[in-house]
């Protein structure tokens, strides 16, 4: 109870600064549903580096089938295949949660205000499911190297991606924002072109439905 109320004083400390600016800014902070399901939580666990790292979890997660497939095809003991995936996953999350760090700190050293993708998810949604379905071939049947690494890319990028041109500059400012700070200090440009936008109507409660579950 005193760890959940503690919680509510961190969240609602730079919510109640984020009323006091403009609209055009507010609405560029805010994010759209997915930022603001991890912005739940206190900024500590919210951080750039536990979201590529939950990013990683998932992304995992969608390799348990192809390697339970490779494995019972190839007589393999149900300990090997787990330790093969769960090698392969801690990997995939080391590798997500470095770049989630890694965005965060050049988004302090940039000083750039982030990007909504709304518009742009359409483009970046196919691009895991293609990834996927490389890789499951590759596992399967001889295919060329670069091919694989294509996959690879595919399957891997949009998350660090979204984080890089959204959440990690957004988390840098409802950072300082929670401090105190002034939040667009040092900022030659405080809101991204086009971010001013009415909110689109794309359709993402599948998405959102997909991440929720997995807290």
């Amino acid at each position: 109870m005193i760890a959940g109320a503690s919680a509510g004083r961190v969240v609602s400390g730079w919510r109640d600064r984020l009323d006091e600016l403009d609209f055009e800014h507010r609405y560029m902070l805010e994010g759209g549903s997915l930022s603001q399901m991890f912005l739940r939580y206190p900024l500590t666990v919210s951080h750039p580096v536990f979201v590529g790292g939950f990013y990683g979890i998932l992304i995992g997660l969608t390799l348990l089938l192809p390697y339970g497939y490779i494995g019972n095809n190839e007589g393999q003991a149900l300990e090997v295949t787990l330790r093969n995936w769960g090698l392969q996953t801690l990997i995939l999350i080391a590798l997500t949660a470095f770049l989630g760090g890694f965005s965060s700190i050049l988004a302090s050293v940039v000083k750039r205000p982030p990007i909504r993708l709304e518009n742009r998810r359409r483009y970046l949604f196919p691009f895991p499911f293609i990834g996927l379905a490389v890789i499951s071939v590759s596992m399967m049947n001889e295919v060329p190297e670069y091919a694989t690494w294509v996959g690879w890319f595919c399957f891997v990028y949009p998350g660090p991606l979204y984080i890089h041109l959204s959440y990690a500059p957004r988390w840098r400012i409802l950072d300082r924002l929670d401090r105190g700070l002034a939040p667009f200090e040092g900022m030659r440009r405080t809101i991204d072109e086009g971010t001013v936008d009415e909110p689109s109507e794309v359709d993402d409660e599948d998405l959102e439905e997909v991440v929720e579950a997995s807290f």
